[in-house]
């Protein structure tokens, strides 16, 4: 199946000679959520500024639909919708103005019926005769993403889309989110609140220092690189650690009373049988036994501080 969005070699200097972009190759599937993750100044704006239209690529190519993004710029720009990190709204235009006016941009017939809706899934519909300057921080970021829903796009990008707005939008809005994949939209979102990536994401991106460091499935990604532990609380604290117990490479707590033992659960042996028995055979008695997971946060910050 042809991707819904495929990017190429594609890379980025600015005129300071700042590289943003270091030959990204990426494929975005039809009807997935990708979520892409990178510390500030990564890389990410870029990319998404770049296949939406906004800026240049120094090389490479993108292409929507099957479409190049440069030679057929209006056809492209038409199957996306964007909801940028800063709120660039004007001052006086109403809230239904605003949005009905995005939609003609975009060549589109009226709708009244489905920007109804839409401003009612946004909370909005109360404030849609409300000038745009009588709104909170909050509700202007609402009619961002009502505007980049207005035109019905087959790709939403949102960009640092919950950063500064309250819990009850945030809510909202992946509400919104699930809705649309469910209807057909692929949407990447990029997103400081990495728990949030975790429980919407189909695939997860790790972009830094301009370099795309991994893609993979967000289940595969947490499995392969995930570090599975086993925690050991003993009856009695120890000081050090017998002799038979130095080839696991346990961590022991500071106050000696946990011993943490990592290990990886896709081997056929993963040790934790013979563990047990050496930490009986040295006449260490168990308390109580955890296994535990790594976050994608974890994991995200391992592979971030490891560049």
């Amino acid at each position: 199946m042809q991707p819904i969005v495929s990017i190429q070699s594609l890379s980025k200097v600015y005129d300071s000679g700042h590289q943003a972009l270091k030959t990204i190759d990426l494929d975005i599937h039809e009807g997935e959520i990708l979520a892409l993750l990178g510390p500030n100044g990564a890389g990410k704006t870029t990319l998404i500024s770049i296949i939406c239209g906004i800026v240049s690529a120094s090389a490479g190519s993108v292409s929507v639909a099957g479409h190049d993004i440069v030679s057929d710029y209006r056809l492209t720009r038409n199957l996306i919708g964007l909801v940028p990190q800063e709120l660039t709204l004007g001052a006086f235009d109403t809230v239904w103005n605003t949005v009905n006016f995005s939609r003609g941009l975009f060549g589109k017939t009226p709708d009244p019926a489905y920007l109804e809706q839409l401003l009612k899934d946004l909370s909005l519909w109360d404030k849609r005769g409300s000038e745009l300057r009588e709104l909170s921080g909050g509700m202007k970021r609402r009619v961002l993403i009502a505007k980049a829903l207005s035109h019905e796009p087959r790709i939403l990008f949102l960009d640092e889309p919950t950063a500064g707005v309250d819990v009850e939008l945030r809510q909202d809005m992946w509400k919104l989110v699930r809705r649309m994949n469910e209807s057909g939209v692929t949407i990447i979102l990029t997103t400081h609140y990495i728990e949030e990536a975790e429980e919407i994401a189909d695939r997860v991106g790790i972009i830094n220092q301009g370099e795309l460091l991994l893609v993979d499935d967000k289940q595969c990604l947490m499995q392969k690189l995930g570090k599975k532990t086993l925690q050991i609380e003993l009856k009695q604290s120890i000081d050090e650690l017998p002799a038979a117990l130095e080839g696991y490479n346990l961590e022991h707590s500071a106050d000696g009373s946990r011993l943490i033992y990592a290990y990886d659960t896709d081997l056929e042996r993963t040790g934790i049988t013979s563990l047990l028995q050496t930490l009986n055979d040295v006449g260490l008695s168990l308390k109580d036994l955890k296994t535990s997971q790594s976050s994608l946060e974890e994991i995200f910050v391992r592979l971030v501080n490891s560049r």
